[in-house]
């Protein structure tokens, strides 16, 4: 694997990895029961994003390594173990 084929596969395993932290740990104005004026009450309260950049940048490279690793064990290629 060349090191932009790497650099791809961890960035959509970022990417789909904040989408799956993003909903941890939120709680909504309708929630909290304090609604600001003008706002949509499933609206955040504090959304903590910069620990949620974190957190999604620990889970995708627990995920990506393991990927990594099995890429490296032979776990993928199918087609390999056809061709031979």
């Amino acid at each position: 694997m060349s090191i932009y084929t790497a650099i791809a596969i961890y960035f959509v395993v970022w990417w789909i990895s904040l989408f799956l932290v993003l909903p941890f740990g939120v709680r909504s104005q309708h929630e909290d029961g304090e609604i600001a004026h003008g706002s949509d009450p499933g609206a955040p309260i504090l959304p903590r994003l910069a620990a949620k950049l974190v957190w999604t940048t620990i889970v995708a490279g627990v995920i990506f390594a393991v990927g990594v690793l099995f890429y490296q064990l032979g776990g993928f290629g199918l087609l390999d173990r056809v061709l031979r």
